[in-house]
Parts: structure tokens; sequence; C-alpha cells
């Protein structure tokens, strides 16, 4: 069964419910209770002591960087944060888990009762600035609100590799460098209604996050891990179906493609007869479906209890009120105002509020600019259409900030023209030299003599009556051909501010 999208007549009939368990490793230096250096791509087994690897008379000591981490993303996702949580041991045995136990939250979470509001396909929407269409504020009927259970505090286990297929050949190294590593835990309600709203929701949780600067979210290096667990059930019924989870995935586009082939794998077992069984699975991209992994029948036992090494958590109302005010304005909330603000299309808003840093530099450029909007078109227009026909990202353009915004001022005070201005990118972007450099050097000259381009004006309306006539018969438009046809005539020389006001003039004469 190809993973497609859910045929509209399945959710007619049976509606999908998901719920997404998310794990977060925290950009602390340390490890969540010892020393040792938290950073991937370590030769295996070198960042790992007595205390990671569980040896006796090892005892653990809290990170309280990865507290402030973990208390600042709760606050970022509307959480209520617990004045005190209780760490515990939760006990299973597998080979990259050297203590036969991981120390996490159970009972006692740090955080509990969070939410993200995510836009939907329907619903009510206002006209962004440039004519497209934006969803209104989180509440309204173009959102929904999907709750968030728990965030709470945790370790890393360490990673299993293996080697070979055959039974004769089969190798599993064991890297336990990742053991101890800080980790959240954020647990999403079952809100979730289709694979559209998952890829939304984890959309908005990785920005929210990386804004906050807790973690880097990189998933293939493993800091950023999905679980999904999905049922089906008869449209209008209250009782959830027998779900399934689906592990091993590492991206979102095939976080989607696989909710959308479980979706459609549950209900074809439930409409030939069968009963869905409440199993792992694991995604395969290659083949583009889930297959089982092993069975989950009965919920596993962890025996958790409290972990005796550590005492409670304690997050006091002055600390929470330090991380409340180290919160950034989160990307929501800047796209709005941006959107105000600049001008900008929702587009454009969602392009220039990617990351944090991205929309930082571009805030700071547009406020030295005489037009900020300007510098939007010069940024993603000119000088991002470049970086993509080349394949290249915004941080390796020779083109800098500062190069855009005189480029965009030059052209808002009419010293240059938009053919010019192309031009000396052109060069800026095969010489490697910035804007500036490319525009002292090769000064384009403009034509500001008035009289030059009367000549130039007067030769054009000669040439094209017809056009002269529809002008004047009340299509003002047609000024823009003439402005175009001279610009063309001049060599792109032409002032262009000039130009305007001597067309008109020459016309409306």
């Amino acid at each position: 069964m190809p993973a497609t999208a859910v045929s509209p007549d399945v959710l007619i009939k049976y509606e999908p419910v998901i719920g997404l368990e998310v794990h977060v490793q925290l950009l602390t230096a340390t490890k969540a209770f010892c020393g040792c250096a938290n950073h991937f791509g370590s030769d295996p087994n070198t960042n790992v002591c007595p205390v990671c690897l569980g040896l006796p008379g090892a005892l653990p000591v809290l990170n309280a960087k990865a507290v402030e981490f973990a208390t600042l993303a709760a606050v970022a996702l509307n959480c209520q944060v617990r004045e005190q949580s209780i760490f515990a041991r939760k006990n299973y045995f597998y080979p990259d888990l050297p203590k036969g136990y991981q120390i996490s939250q159970f009972d006692k979470p740090l955080a509990e009762h969070g939410w993200i509001d995510v836009p939907t396909t329907d619903g009510s929407t206002m006209t962004g600035a440039r004519g497209d269409r934006w969803p209104e504020e989180p509440g309204s009927p173009g959102w929904k609100r999907i709750g968030i259970t728990r965030l709470h505090m945790e370790e890393d286990a360490g990673k299993s590799l293996h080697e070979g297929f055959s039974d004769s050949a089969t190798r599993t190294y064991l890297d336990l460098n990742r053991c101890g590593t800080p980790l959240i835990e954020i647990v999403s309600e079952p809100d979730i209604r289709t694979p559209d709203e998952a890829f939304e929701y984890l959309t908005r949780l990785k920005e929210i996050l990386l804004y906050t600067g807790v973690s880097d979210c990189n998933m293939e290096a493993g800091s950023l891990r999905c679980d999904a667990n999905v049922s089906v059930r008869p449209r209008g019924q209250e009782k959830f179906g027998t779900k399934a989870e689906v592990k091993n995935v590492n991206s979102f586009k095939f976080i989607r493609a696989a909710l959308e082939y479980e979706i459609e794998r549950q209900v074809e077992v439930i409409e030939s007869g069968g009963r869905v069984m409440q199993e792992t699975r694991l995604w395969n991209a290659n083949e583009g479906r889930t297959y089982s992994m092993r069975s989950k029948e009965q919920a596993h036992d962890y025996r958790y209890f409290p972990e005796p090494d550590l005492p409670p958590v304690i997050v006091s109302p002055e600390f929470l009120e330090r991380r409340t005010a180290e919160l950034p304005e989160l990307p929501e909330a800047r796209r709005k105002r941006m959107i105000a603000e600049y001008e900008l299309s929702v587009q454009d808003a969602h392009t220039l509020t990617a990351s944090r840093e991205f929309a930082d530099r571009f805030e700071a450029a547009a406020k030295t600019a005489r037009n900020p909007r300007r510098v939007v078109n010069v940024l993603l227009s000119e000088v991002g259409g470049r970086l993509k026909a080349r394949g290249l990202e915004l941080d390796r353009s020779p083109v800098t900030m500062a190069g855009i915004v005189l480029a965009a001022d030059l052209l808002d005070e009419g010293k240059i023209s938009s053919k010019q201005m192309k031009q000396i990118l052109d060069v800026s972007f095969e010489t490697g030299e910035d804007f500036g450099p490319v525009y002292e050097r090769e000064k384009p000259q403009q034509i500001t003599d008035a009289a030059a381009l009367e000549k130039l004006i007067d030769e054009v309306i000669a040439a094209n009556p017809k056009q002269v006539e529809q002008y004047r018969g009340g299509k003002k438009t047609m000024a823009g051909f003439f402005v175009g046809q001279v610009m063309r005539a001049s060599r792109g020389q032409a002032n262009p501010a000039l130009l305007n006001e001597l067309v008109t003039k020459k016309l409306d004469g």
C-alpha cells in the first residue's frame, strides 16, 4: 500500500486520533547528571564517566542549566510549571542503557497543560498586507489548539549501531556517548486529527524551541526525535480505537507520510473484518510503508520509583519569573508584527522568520534603510533568486545585509535603476564581492539631464500615437509603457524618478 494522502472517503467514515511524543536534546555544555561533554560527533565512548555509565558508587548531580532550558521551553509552550517535580527511575533493560534504568520524571513532571495553536485549512482568515490570506488570532475559527499533556525532564540512553544482516554476520556496536544527555519529552494530547495537523504542530514546536535556543533540533543528529501514536475510530464514536506507535521517523515529511499510510492501513484492516493490533511499528521511507517491530498488547511495566539519589526539583516564583523574562518574541507573534510593520506578504513573513537569527539580521538591517519594503524585495527576489539558482544558502551569499540595504537605498533615492542594480548583483555573484565595492568600482552613470530625457520621451511619444490616445482617453496605466520604452532607449541609464515625472508631464501636456 503506497503512502499517499488519506482519501476523503476514509475521512468521511473514520476519524484518526493522533498523539505525538517528541524527545528534544537540550543544548547544554555538559550532560544532565555529570560533567561529561554534551557533544555530538565525538569518537565513540569518549564522553563517558562512572556517573553516565552507572558504575557502582557514582552519584548523579543535576545540571542547573538543563533545568533552566527545560523551564524556558515549558513557558514558551504555555505550560503550567510545577513548583516541585520529582525524578524517578524508569527500569528497562537495553544493551545501550548500562545502568538498567533511565532517570526520568513520572507522576510529578516539570510542567503540564500547555498548548500550541496551529492554522487549519478552513475557518476565517484575514487579508495580509499584499492580498494573500492569513489566519486570524489563535483561538479563532482559523486555528486549532493542540494540547500538551506534559513536559518532563529525563536523560538519554546510548546508541546501538548494527552491521550486517545475516545471523552469522550481524554485529552490534555500542556508543555510550549519548548516555546522560539531557532531554525534555513533550507529550501532546490526542487532539490531532489529520497528518497535516501533525506536520503543522511539529513545525511550530520546532520553531518555538529554536527561537528559545534550548536545542538545535537537528533531526539528523538525533537531537529531535518523534514517535507518533495513531488509531482510527468510526466518526461519532467517543471511545478511542486500538493504537499503533510509529517509531524511527527522521523527518516531519516522513512523519506525515507514515501517518497517512498507517491510517489507511488500519481502516483497511477494520473494513476487512480484522482487528488492529496494539504494537510498535517502524517506518521504511524507501518502501513508503510501516511494518511491525514488536507487539505491545500489554503496557510495559517500567516499575517507576522515586530516584533516591536526587532531591526534588524546586522551581521558585523568582526562578520562573527570570525564565519568563528571557522568553524572546516567538515566531507567530513576530510574523504578525512584521506583516503590519513592514507591509509583508504572508509568504515573505514566513521566509524572514524561518529562524530567529535570520529575522534578527533582517530587522537590524531594515531599521537602517530608507525603505524597509525595498530591502525585502532586494533580499528575497533579487539576492534570494540568485542564491536559489546556484543552490546556495543565505550564509553563503557574497552580498551581505549591508550590501542589500545599500542597493535598496540607491534604488529608493533614484541613483540607480532596477536594471543597473541587477547588473551589479550579477557581477557580485560572479566575482564573490559584496554589492558596495562593485558599485563603487563600476558606478553606473545615470542620465539626470532633463533636456536629454525629454528628447527621448518626445521620440517615444511620436512613435506610439495609439498608446498616447489610450492614455489621454483615461488609461493612465499606459504611462508605465512609455517609461519602459524610454528606459530601454537609454539602456537603463535614465534616472527613474525624474523619468516618471517628465513622462507624466509630457503626456498630460
